[in-house]
Order: C-alpha cells, then sequence, then structure tokens
C-alpha cells in the first residue's frame, strides 16, 4: 500500500493502479478516510456510500478489465445524477428522501469505465444557482478559504478535489456549472462541446445547455476523467457542431500530456450581460488574465484582441429560457413549501411565460449561437477571465429577492453562459494567486469540437506557470 494516495495526481494514481502497485480496495479506504475526517468542515458530500463504496471497490478488482479506462479510480456522483439504491435529493428538501430504482447515463457510463463512487456530491437546489449553499444540506466551502463558497453547481465536486478528498469528480454545466467552482477552487474544470459526451450531450435539453464533463487539479487528471466519460459509450455524440478537426479524435490524455502547437487566440473583454447589469472585473481577475497573456507571450503563441460586440438581446432571452426550465421541475404534491426561494421565484416566473416567449427566444439563443462562432472563427481560442470577481463569502447571496439573487450570480460569472448558448468547448484553470494566497484562473474557449487544442494549449499554460502541487491550508 502506498500511503498518502492524496498527493498523487489522479494519472499518477491510475498508473499506480494499473501496475498493481495500489489495489481498487485500496485507494477506495484511502479516500473514504480522507473524506470522514475532513469533509464535516469542507461540506463536499450530500451523501456518502462507504458500505456500497466498498463493495463496488472489490467487484472492480475481481471482475472488470484492468483496460477498463477509470479501472479503480475512486469518485463521486454529483446529487443531480440518480444513481440506483442511492438517495439522491437534487440539493432539494424537496426529496429528502428519494432513492431511485435506476442509474442515469453518466453514472451507468462511469460504471462502465471501472470507477468506484464513494457518494454523492454537493449541489444547489437542482443545480439553478452558481453557489452550493442548499438549504437542504450544508454549504460546500472553498478549501482555500472556509468562509467562502466554493462555487455552483458542481460545489461539492470542486471542494471534495480541492481538498483531497477525492483524485478528480465530474460535474455538470448549464450555464458555468463546472467552470465557475473549478475556477473558485483553484481547479481545472472542463465544459465540453454540445454533443460531445454522449452520457450528457446537452442535445435533449432545453436550449441544448446543459453538458457533463471533468473537475481534476491538473489539465492531465481532467483529459482522463473526460476519456473515461466518453469511452464506454462512443466517441463522440453526433451533433453537426462537433465537428472534428484532423488529429482531434482523442484521446484527449494523449493531447494534454503532449502539450504540442502554436495557436492564435483572441482576448475577449466584454460579455452578453453588458447592457443588464454593472460588469466590473475585479483586478484579482485582470491580474490573472495578465499572467496569462503573459504565459501566452512567453510560448509564441499570436494574442489579438477582440472588439466587442454588444448583444442587448442575450440577458431577456437566456432569462426566458433558465426560467422555463425551472417550470419543468416535478414536485411532490404537498411539498411546494419546502423548495427554496429562489427557486420559487424561478419557476413561477418560468410558468408565466408563454410558448411564443419561449419560441422566440429560442430562436434568438440559436441565432446568437451562429454569431457567436461565426465572430470567434479566426481564432484556436478565446482567452477571458473565469470570474469576474474573486470567490463569493458564504451567505452573501440575497436570499429572498430573486432578482437581485440572478443579478449577483451574473455579475460574479458573466464569462461562462453563453459558451454553453454557443455550443462550445471551455476550459479553466488557476494562473495566478491574489495577495491572499487564492488561486485565480483564466477561462479558454475552443471551436466547435476543439477539445484536443483545448487541452493542449491549457497544458502548455499550465507547464510554463509553474504554479507546482499547491495545496490549501485544509489538506
Amino acid at each position: 500500500m502506498v500511503d498518502d494516495l492524496h498527493e498523487y495526481t489522479a494519472l499518477e494514481l491510475h498508473q499506480l493502479l494499473q501496475r498493481g502497485d495500489v489495489t481498487p480496495e485500496e485507494a477506495t479506504e484511502h479516500y473514504l478516510g480522507r473524506i470522514e475526517r475532513l469533509d464535516p468542515v469542507i461540506g463536499a458530500f450530500a451523501h456518502v456510500t462507504p458500505d456500497a463504496a466498498r463493495e463496488r471497490a472489490r467487484l472492480v478488482a475481481r471482475e472488470v478489465p484492468h483496460a477498463a479506462p477509470l479501472w479503480g479510480m475512486p469518485l463521486a456522483d454529483k446529487d443531480l445524477h440518480p444513481r440506483a439504491g442511492v438517495p439522491t435529493a437534487f440539493g432539494s428538501r424537496v426529496h429528502d428522501a428519494h432513492v431511485p430504482d435506476a442509474s442515469d447515463d453518466l453514472v451507468a457510463a462511469l460504471d462502465a469505465a471501472g470507477a468506484v463512487s464513494l457518494g454523492k456530491t454537493a449541489t444547489p437546489e437542482f443545480g439553478l444557482p452558481s453557489y452550493t449553499e442548499p438549504l437542504a444540506g450544508r454549504p460546500a466551502r472553498n478549501p482555500w478559504d472556509l468562509s467562502l463558497g466554493a462555487g455552483g453547481s458542481s460545489g461539492g465536486a470542486a471542494a471534495a478535489v480541492a481538498a483531497g478528498l477525492l483524485p478528480f469528480a465530474p460535474g455538470s454545466d448549464g450555464g458555468g456549472s463546472i467552470r465557475i467552482p473549478a475556477a473558485s477552487c483553484g481547479l481545472v474544470g472542463v465544459k465540453p462541446s454540445r454533443g460531445r459526451v454522449p452520457s450528457g450531450s446537452g442535445l435533449g435539453g432545453l436550449a441544448g445547455l446543459g453538458v457533463v464533463g471533468p473537475l481534476a487539479r491538473t489539465v492531465a487528471d481532467a483529459a482522463l476523467l473526460l476519456d473515461g466519460m466518453i469511452a464506454p459509450l462512443g466517441y463522440p455524440a453526433s451533433h453537426p457542431f462537433a465537428v472534428r478537426a484532423p488529429g482531434e479524435d482523442g484521446p484527449y490524455l494523449g493531447a494534454a500530456i503532449r502539450g504540442e502547437g502554436r495557436f492564435q487566440v483572441g482576448v475577449l473583454r466584454d460579455t452578453p450581460w453588458d447592457s443588464f447589469t454593472d460588469i466590473r472585473v475585479d483586478p484579482a481577475a485582470e491580474d490573472a488574465l495578465t499572467a496569462a497573456l503573459g504565459l501566452l507571450d512567453r510560448l509564441g503563441h499570436g494574442v489579438e484582441e477582440i472588439a466587442a460586440s454588444p448583444e442587448p438581446g442575450y440577458p431577456a432571452a437566456f432569462r426566458t429560457i433558465w426560467q422555463a426550465g425551472a417550470a419543468t421541475i416535478e414536485v411532490p404534491e404537498g411539498r411546494n413549501h419546502l423548495l427554496e426561494p429562489l427557486t420559487r421565484w424561478l419557476m413561477g416566473r418560468g410558468r408565466e411565460r408563454s410558448a411564443s416567449e419561449l419560441a422566440s427566444a429560442l430562436s434568438w439563443l440559436a441565432e446568437f449561437e451562429r454569431r457567436t462562432i461565426a465572430r470567434f472563427a479566426a481564432f484556436d481560442a478565446v482567452l477571458t477571465p473565469a470570474l469576474a470577481l474573486t470567490p463569493r463569502p458564504v451567505g452573501w447571496y440575497d436570499a429572498e429577492d430573486g432578482e437581485e439573487n440572478f443579478a449577483q450570480q451574473v455579475r460574479f460569472t458573466p464569462f461562462t453562459s453563453f459558451v454553453n448558448v454557443a455550443g462550445l468547448p471551455a476550459i479553466v484553470l488557476p494562473v495566478h494567486d491574489t495577495a491572499e494566497g487564492l488561486p485565480m484562473g483564466v477561462q479558454l474557449i475552443g471551436r466547435p469540437g476543439g477539445e484536443a487544442m483545448l487541452f493542449a494549449l491549457a497544458a502548455q499554460l499550465e507547464r510554463v506557470a509553474r504554479r507546482g502541487r499547491r495545496r490549501p491550508p485544509v489538506w
């Protein structure tokens, strides 16, 4: 048994498992011990399943071929993704007794890849907000500063990975829900192209916003998990915008390890929310962007500023879709009073929307998708801040006023939702630290189906930044 497994990257742990230096049972036991010791102060988990995890680890060791891409790797399911026989509350008091009979596609894909689930990571109610402070459980806290939130909606997954409770974790992203918590907690987070991951393609959802992807401590670790998500169910799902360039057929881990290529990068400073509220980029976020530009220059990449292009119709169209999506949430009879105020507000506003309003918003966003892809077409990648502000304190968001709460979320993270609307891939990674030691990141947006290029470029930035294996205080 190798001690201190949490000190290894996910890729290193994968190699230890493949060589037989560590067994799936040992890896599972180590991380269960970390969760038991540290999660009471982190709040990363909604539910831990130690007995089921141990049984699963034994089954993987005994029956699953070593060639399975995630053989023996510990992770956890986001509480939005049902696993048969495991309580799944969707972050809500409404479903506090819900135990599903069947697992969803992502859970099935991760099982087929040989992973071992240790439980359910925390999410806000139904994954709606960009912070994870559900009334159904504890707030997910930022391991770098426990007074700050971990972001959302994959906040529990991000907190768990950043604190060394998991080597990596799957998440879902409908408006930034992987990238926001990853950036908040100093991690790498990947939102794949629409259609890229079969078990969470976004193709069946309203406006195609929500996809699944990885949160990890390194670029290579994120690539390893994304490969594992895709491999069991085909590579990739079919979609007209998921066009692969020659040599981009994966696996993505190879692109991350090689980290090759010279690219043309556009720098985007405006957002489609600029007409909605006062968007001010914090100096710490500006410093991170400046640091990334310096790294790109050292690496010899071309960099060009992208001219502003106002989109005053975006806020109304996106809000219509967000609210209409909330209106479809099923609530058991007699349990409406258990919904959180923000959810009730969203559902109420969504039910006020007419069919013509919804159709108009969907049409507008489809045209926005085409305009955005055309606007970025001259660049291999587009660079933005990951967040406009530093991670927000726990309790910072207005718990009662839905309009103010929404505006706060937009001011915190105005650079993420439009990427979902456009169906483009994006990756966030830390490149800079504040004076207080908080990691700050940037976002790289790729062309449709351009994940391999993003992994290569992000790996170069990660390598030249020489940040080492930084660990938060709770480590």
